[in-house]
């Protein structure tokens, strides 16, 4: 079995150097991708809490194993099904790595932790260029994709929430929020576009119950994406129906990109279907508990 396993790994490399080496064409972020349904891979940032991570979306059929490799044609990413997975079988894998800050908080504040990864940190771990997905389905056939990673970061958008008319509103911004640190130098070397020119094909709202991880509520979203010329959108009056009174709800906003990067921004504390009590009285009364 060790031997198998080994040979499953060479044929992956060889493969994906066959693959590279015969010049194949790109996809940027789109469906289909070569043999497989989709697969794309992604930047996102949070502006407003300041985080950066990579993201992967990889769409086949009956898939035994699945590889990534970057554009260096290293392998950044090997999965295997064993067990009852083997029986069942991978189709859509989807994964994001860790999201560490993008900015140095203050010295001594730990509510931030310690794991800290710049923008141009960021940009110098990762590789701008086309990533190779490779698959062995049940019966031993591979499947091949390609797809493009760029650094066309969208700027973060500038949002609001009227209460009263339940619409969430928001506006292209300039920049990309908290993780801004060293932009200018950045656009400057050529290492980055700036954001504001970058081109925004869709935004994404997301309305959600701002509590406790665990809290079942927590599941109970809003989610929709529309077209870039749309620059508002009303929660449906049967959605904050279903929310209890005095709820708390964050809201986040996302410009997508062409390549699919997403950057999004956030506002917190909004109080939806309040009483006479109120949000707030309520929090205020559980901190006296």
């Amino acid at each position: 079995m060790k031997k198998v396993s080994v040979t499953l790994k060479t044929l992956l490399v060889i493969a994906a150097s066959a693959l590279v080496g015969a010049g194949a064409g790109t996809v940027n972020a789109t469906e289909p991708c070569g043999g497989f349904g989709e697969c794309k891979v992604l930047v996102e940032i949070n502006a407003t809490d300041g985080d950066i991570g990579f993201h992967f979306l990889m769409d086949g059929h009956d898939l035994i194993r699945a590889a990534i490799y970057a554009p260096n044609h290293r392998k950044i990413f090997y999965d295997s099904a064993r067990g009852p997975l083997r029986e069942q079988f991978l189709t859509e894998t989807f994964a994001e790595s860790a999201e560490p800050l993008c900015w140095e908080p203050e010295e001594g504040d730990e509510e931030f932790g310690e794991d800290v990864v710049t923008l141009e940190e960021f940009l110098d771990r990762w590789q701008e260029g086309t990533y190779t997905f490779i698959g062995i389905g049940d019966g031993w056939e591979f499947s091949f994709g390609q797809t493009t990673l760029t650094f066309d970061l969208p700027a973060a958008p500038d949002i609001a929430f009227d209460v009263n008319t339940s619409v969430i509103s928001w506006s292209p911004g300039d920049d990309l929020g908290e993780c801004s640190d060293g932009l200018d130098e950045l656009i400057a070397d050529g290492k980055l576009p700036d954001p504001e020119m970058v081109e925004v094909v869709a935004w994404e709202a997301v309305f959600e119950p701002d509590v406790e991880d665990g809290d079942p509520l927590g599941a109970q979203k809003f989610i929709v994406r529309v077209s870039a010329d749309t620059h508002a959108v009303t929660v449906p009056a049967d959605y904050l129906a279903s929310l209890p009174d005095d709820t708390l709800v964050k809201i986040e906003v996302g410009g997508i990109g062409a390549g699919d990067n997403a950057t999004f921004t956030e506002i917190f504390d909004i109080c939806v279907n309040e009483t006479e009590e109120g949000c707030e009285e309520e929090e205020e009364e559980e901190e006296g508990d």
